[in-house]
């Protein structure tokens, strides 16, 4: 379901903008049902003789699988759709939120457990507003993260519908929106043009456009040095610092020539580089650098002049890295990937 079929059925059962504003502000900010009373006095008839099957398909869009609380204060969320799918979505500290836009992923990204699945469906955009609900129903959300499964960038105009939402009647403030992409061009098309523009998250994880090709093996063909140039028009665009997002690989994306290649790279930009060491999955023959050797890093680049922040993967003690929670939901076995034969850079 998208959110333009819930603004249609409101106005085919006679809502007016104000009714329709009003009702989408209540849903998507998870406030409690007004009173009888209340309706009376403002709603149409017609509109709420309506309104039980709406609310009804509404609570059915996402419904609460499982529950994996980590030490770090973030709760990871298995949540199922109503064909029997499942994605993930991530409460962060701090009132933040992680969606997911697609089930599966078509990027087949080689260290990420959910594109060893591929693309199984896209998610609408009124399913990615309802783990936003979802979400508010556990806890006050102030910020949502468009980093869960599947690439924000294969599922435009559903990402945008819900930004839109969640930018206006969801009383999400804009820069408090992420898109994260590894790197689409119509991205910096779109986003510009909206009336809520998100800040942006790039996947950059190598300063080398070979590497890239083999670690993002379907992703767009943007080099390192375009997808930067692309992200400075964007902020210039927005007022909004860039995040470059870098999935710390042990012996493949952490040696001296991709130190060299992000100081040439983002030094002086309107930019924070987010490092992440690997969050480790059995079945994939990637390994996270220790915590001193990410911290050594993220130090020397900020001597080096790059503003850099050290991140941890949400829910490490729970092995509920992307993915991981659907795939053991599921069971699924992903073939074992072989090492790419690569030097450190």
């Amino acid at each position: 379901m998208h959110v333009a079929e819930i603004r249609e059925r409101l106005r085919l059962a006679g809502a007016a903008p104000i009714h329709e504003q009003y009702l989408l502000r209540q849903w998507a900010q998870a406030l409690a049902s007004p009173g009888k009373r209340n309706l009376e006095d403002f709603l149409p008839r017609t509109v709420r003789e309506a309104l039980p099957q709406l609310e009804a398909d509404l609570s059915a869009l996402v419904a609460l699988r499982s529950v994996h609380p980590s030490e770090d204060g973030s709760e990871r969320l298995l949540v199922g759709l109503r064909d029997g799918q499942t994605i993930e979505s991530v409460l962060l500290p701090r009132d933040g939120l992680c969606v997911s836009t697609q089930v599966g992923c078509a990027v087949g990204c080689v260290f990420c457990m959910t594109g060893r699945t591929g693309l199984i469906r896209q998610i609408g955009s009124a399913e990615i507003v309802a783990q936003v609900v979802l979400g508010r129903q556990r806890r006050p959300v102030r910020k949502v993260v468009f980093m869960g499964m599947g690439e924000p960038a294969h599922n435009l105009d559903a990402v945008l519908e819900a930004i839109d939402l969640l930018g206006t009647s969801g009383a999400i403030g804009h820069k408090n929106l992420v898109f994260s992409t590894v790197g689409d061009r119509r991205v910096f098309e779109r986003l510009p043009r909206g009336a809520v523009k998100p800040a942006l998250a790039l996947s950059l994880h190598t300063t080398d456009a070979a590497l890239r090709e083999q670690l993002l093996p379907r992703a767009p063909c943007i080099t390192p040095d375009d997808l930067v140039a692309l992200g400075d028009d964007y902020a210039r665009r927005t007022g909004y610092p860039i995040q470059y997002q870098w999935t710390l690989l042990e012996g493949i994306n952490d040696g001296p020539a991709e130190l060299d290649g992000i100081v040439r790279l983002l030094k002086g930009r309107y930019a924070v580089l987010n490092l992440i060491p690997y969050n480790t999955v059995d079945e994939l023959p990637f390994q996270r650098p220790t915590w001193d050797r990410a911290r050594d890093i993220a130090r020397e680049l900020h001597r080096r002049g790059v503003l850099t922040k050290l991140r941890q993967s949400a829910g490490q003690d729970v092995e509920g890295g992307c993915g991981q929670l659907r795939a053991r939901a599921a069971r699924i076995k992903a073939p074992r990937a072989r090492p790419l034969e690569i030097k450190a850079l």
